[in-house]
């Protein structure tokens, strides 16, 4: 039995979503009766919400040794239980994505599986699988591979989103468009933490499942879960190199920004350097004492002139040649 229970922050009351749902685990999911998941005869799936589960939940007779935590959920594991396999799942919220978030609980037997959801996002996921999946050897194992891999089939779209982002932020960092730390940069580092945590428990869940602690699964379907825990594990590592790339970008920018303090420092030094001699010359002859003999030279004030002008343009032909300026 698995009981998953999903809730999200989409401003959906709890309850709001009613009706029950049942379905066998065939060549497809088969819409079916309350009774029909009774007989024990195939495994199969149920959606509930919070309410309709408290109701009922004894006649799954699921044998949780502890009772599940199916508020407040902030990371994804899974525990062994004496005869069920329990955890939860959540999904980060994310600055860029707010509609990534969601969580739910579960508890886990070799008989079906309980989705008990107040969102609406588990049914939506489990009927997405009944309109697109068919299995050719159809088992509990396969469907909870699905559910896994519906849930995160945004994630790859989301991190070329995050990449490009980022390639555009480059970009603009070597044409010289950015005088600041992008807002952008601390959003995206923010969400590749969350989702590196994400994909680290994700893995660990998977690795439980295809642990089989308790042999709810069939041995040659334990591939399914080998197969997800490959994806998470790519996920990680796309995650990881765009973590690099971040890295990687705030040095560069960095580094823009050193070269243009730097550029501006030198020109403000060759300036004080030019103004240096003519601010001697003004204070020199700013002082006008009796005996100085340019005081007295009809030519001195034009002199000055020329040889102010003769000291800028040779101290600027200077600084062009060394390549100062």
């Amino acid at each position: 039995m698995v009981i998953i229970v999903f809730e999200s922050e989409r401003g959906i009351s709890p309850g709001f979503y009613g009706g029950k749902m049942y379905y066998l685990i065939r060549e497809a999911l088969t819409p079916c009766k309350e009774e029909d998941i009774r007989t024990g005869k195939e495994q199969y799936v149920a959606v509930l919400n919070s309410e309709e589960w408290k109701q009922e939940s004894g006649r799954f007779d699921m044998g949780i040794d502890m009772e599940m935590d199916t508020e407040h959920l902030r990371e994804t594991k899974a525990i062994v239980n004496m005869d069920s396999l329990t955890g939860t799942f959540c999904r980060p919220e994310l600055t860029r994505d707010k509609a990534f978030h969601g969580s739910f609980s579960f508890a886990l037997d070799e008989k079906g599986v309980v989705l008990v959801d107040d969102s609406g996002y588990a049914g939506q996921l489990v009927r997405k699988i009944s309109r697109t999946k068919k299995w050719r050897m159809p088992s509990l194992e396969r469907f909870l591979y699905d559910l896994l891999e519906t849930a995160i089939a945004g994630d790859l779209p989301l991190l070329e989103q995050m990449e490009k982002q980022l390639n555009g932020i480059e970009d603009e960092i070597m044409a010289g468009d950015i005088t600041g730390y992008p807002v952008e940069m601390n959003d995206i580092r923010g969400d590749l933490l969350d989702l590196r945590v994400h994909y680290e428990q994700l893995i660990d869940l998977g690795q439980e499942f295809q642990e089989n602690e308790n042999e709810f699964f069939r041995e040659e379907n334990l591939r399914y879960f080998h197969m997800f825990t490959e994806r998470a594990i790519r996920l990680q590592e796309m995650v990881s190199g765009q973590r690099e790339y971040v890295v990687q970008l705030r040095d560069l920018l960095q580094a823009q920004l050193e070269v243009k303090q730097n550029t501006i420092m030198t020109l403000l030094t060759v300036i004080t350097t030019i103004f240096l001699p003519l601010t001697l010359i003004a204070g020199w002859y700013g002082m006008n004492f009796h005996n100085m003999p340019e005081l007295e030279w009809k030519y001195g004030y034009p002199a000055i002139i020329i040889i102010s002008a003769l000291i800028f343009a040779g101290c600027l032909a200077w600084f062009r040649k060394k390549k100062w300026m």
